[in-house]
């Protein structure tokens, strides 16, 4: 695409040549002449001046200098998406049917425009919505429900009475509706199972990632509110509710009964004990540990998990702790020197 033309789709304002072709999208670092690339992050903003991109995308207030042409943009995020989606070469859309080697049941309800790939299994009472395609070697489980325009890829596992919404994306191996973790204790310490008689709701625009799981409910339903984003490697416990456009980064773990507000981040290994309460807004910095309930808007890390600016202050701290024990240590000789001048 022109350059020119890049720039009028995005209502960008271009600073450079609009006749430049550009052939391909790549990052700061490892782009040449005819890529265009992105600056989202300040940390990487040395790079715009050495890049060998022809172009690249700024945010509005950009003030720095570069060499190639440069388009400001309000969401710079947001308009590299676009262009990334211009020159990406989709996999060949899936045809509507079903595989010769799917076993669909007879009583499963198919909408119009349906995909059912290879090895497929669809258990009785099943419904699927139109447009939906289910890839290769995954399994729906009994009296479970697809809305439209949801996108299954390989290997996924959906198990009885799951039901999902519109337009929700479920990567690689995720695990949907699995027995929740629960066990009674017997008199002389075995543990016996308790029936996990509940069920999983997935909202409208969910995205869940690949070797995800999220267990069914004891009783009731664990649910997952609409647009929310799970990355992959996530746990999530019987039970648990989750509002509307939280997002949970890698290796998450959340534990049974827990409700999770709408909006709220949880980092990277953030772990959460259960029947706890995480209000709107919140956000659980990586590798926290969560023992109590957090207020709408904190920012919480550390483990135990604490207010930041209280968890920054003890970290400081903690730095400084080898040079107050010498500093302890020298006063403690110079009391015992003075003690000793003193007999």
């Amino acid at each position: 695409m022109k350059l020119s033309d890049i720039a009028e789709h995005l209502g960008a304002t271009l600073e450079g040549d609009g006749e430049v072709d550009i052939v391909a999208v790549a990052g700061l670092k490892e782009a040449s002449e005819g890529d265009i690339s992105f600056l989202a992050n300040p940390k990487y903003a040395a790079q715009v001046a050495s890049t060998r991109a022809s172009a690249v995308i700024v945010p509005k207030d950009w003030d720095r200098s570069a060499k190639c042409a440069l388009l400001r943009v309000d969401n710079s995020d947001q308009a590299f998406a676009w262009v990334a989606e211009r020159f990406y070469e989709p996999v060949p859309a899936a045809a509507p049917g079903v595989h010769p080697t799917a076993v669909v049941s007879p009583s499963a309800q198919l909408g119009e425009g349906v995909h059912i790939g290879a090895h497929c299994s669809i258990a009785e009472g099943v419904t699927i919505g139109p447009r939906t395609v289910i890839h290769p070697n995954c399994v729906i489980g009994y009296k479970s429900s697809i809305g439209g325009d949801c996108l299954i890829y390989p290997l996924v596992s959906i198990r009885e009475f799951t039901e999902i919404g519109q337009r929700v994306i479920i990567h690689n191996g995720a695990v949907i509706g699995s027995d929740g973790f629960g066990y009674a204790v017997q008199k002389d310490g075995s543990r016996t199972k308790i029936p996990q008689i509940g069920k999983v709701v997935i909202e409208d625009d969910v995205e869940i990632g690949a070797n995800t799981a999220i267990d069914r409910a004891r009783f009731g339903k664990t649910k997952i509110g609409k647009g929310t984003k799970i990355d992959n490697l996530v746990q999530i416990a019987h039970n648990v509710v989750v509002g509307e456009h939280s997002v949970m980064c890698g290796q998450a773990g959340i534990s049974g009964s827990t409700i999770i507000g709408s909006r709220v981040i949880l980092a990277g290994q953030a772990g959460l004990a259960g029947h706890l309460e995480v209000g709107d807004g919140a956000i659980v910095g990586a590798q926290s540990g969560v023992m109590k309930d957090i207020e709408p808007k904190d920012f919480v890390m550390g483990s135990p998990a604490m207010n930041h600016l209280q968890t920054k202050k003890m970290i400081a701290n903690m730095v400084t702790l080898p040079k107050l024990k010498d500093r302890i240590k020298q006063l403690e000789e110079q009391v015992e020197h003075l003690k000793g001048g003193a007999r």
